[in-house]
C-alpha cells in the first residue's frame, strides 16, 4: 500500500455510514501537524460536504491507515486561527485547495485527528 498520490501524502479513512452502518473506506490526503494527521473536507469544491465528514460528526471515532500502521483516532473541527493555519499547509501543499476554496460558498472544514494514545493524555 503506498501512502502518495499525486505526489500528496494519502491515508485510508475506515468510518460508519450514518445511513448504512457499513464501513466505509476513502482514501484522502492529509497534512502531519503537531502529531495530528489533519483533512480538508474540500470536495472538489462541490457546494456540499463529502460524506466521510458527513459521518465523521455522527461518529468521531475512527480508525485510519497511514502505510502499514493503523490508528484509533478522534476528530473534531478546526477552528479560528488553527484552521487558518492548517488551511494554508494544504495549499502549500496543493495549489489546487485554493481553487477548491474558490468554487464553493461554503466554508471548507478542516478536520484534525487525534490519535486515542495522544488524547488519552490530554
Amino acid at each position: 500500500m503506498g501512502t502518495r498520490l499525486l505526489d500528496m501524502p494519502v491515508l485510508l479513512l475506515y468510518s460508519i455510514g450514518r445511513k448504512t452502518g457499513n464501513m466505509q473506506v476513502r482514501a484522502l490526503s492529509y497534512v502531519f501537524d503537531q502529531g495530528n494527521y489533519v483533512l480538508a473536507a474540500s470536495n472538489g469544491g462541490a457546494d456540499y460536504h463529502p460524506d466521510w465528514w458527513i459521518n465523521l460528526t455522527a461518529q468521531p471515532r475512527v480508525k485510519i491507515q497511514v502505510g502499514t500502521k493503523e490508528f484509533n483516532v478522534k476528530a473534531h473541527e478546526a477552528k479560528g486561527e488553527e484552521r487558518s493555519r492548517l488551511w494554508d499547509r494544504f495549499v502549500q501543499m496543493e495549489k489546487s485547495y485554493e481553487l477548491y476554496k474558490e468554487r464553493t460558498k461554503r466554508r471548507i472544514p478542516v478536520i484534525i485527528l487525534n490519535t486515542e494514545e495522544d488524547h488519552s493524555n490530554k
